[in-house]
């Protein structure tokens, strides 16, 4: 009895494994392209249209692993929204890169924060010139007219912003 109720609980544990494994639907939200690997330099398998419906099976970094009508492969977070492909009034809303960015609406005053993490004092030391890295890092600058171009597509309005005062008691 006893070895009947443990085969019973894994198997219920290995089908909550694998319900939670499946894959997310989602569409697209703008244009991109479907690429091999997760990587901007990577092949392009095909383009999916605005509204293209996927689902997505894997998250590495900035990238969906999805799977499409055009074929399965890469393709960029910031293209995708998660979940059903009908427009909300609330997912109108996050249709913006701010949006996206942060997860939060209601207000209308969105507020998105990225983390970067900077490098300590040995990683400094042990830095070396890396060419090839460098390069990859250039190929990733856009013109202004490009910009330009991008937040009017995704209709984006520029705002000036005052900076913050100085924190009292700190100096640069």
């Amino acid at each position: 009895m006893k070895l009947q109720f443990n085969q019973l609980l894994l198997s219920a544990i290995l089908l909550m494994a694998a319900a939670a494994q499946a894959a997310e639907s989602g569409s697209t939200i703008k244009a991109d392209t479907l690429k091999a690997a997760p990587f901007t330099d990577a092949r392009i398998i095909a383009t999916l249209p605005s509204g293209t419906s996927i689902e997505i099976l894997k998250k590495d970094g900035g990238w969906y692993q999805v799977s499409s009508p055009r074929g399965n492969g890469w393709i960029r977070l910031l293209s995708v929204r998660r979940g059903g492909t009908k427009a909300t009034s609330a997912s109108r809303e996050l249709s913006g890169l701010a949006g996206l960015a942060s997860g939060r609406a209601g207000t209308g005053k969105i507020v998105a924060t990225t983390g970067i993490r900077g490098l300590n004092e040995e990683e400094l030391r042990s830095a070396k010139y890396d060419e090839k890295q460098l390069n990859l890092t250039e190929s990733f600058a856009t013109s202004r007219a490009e910009a330009q171009k991008f937040a009017a597509q995704a209709r984006l309005t520029a705002r000036k912003l005052d900076y913050l005062p100085e924190p009292a008691g700190e100096s640069r």
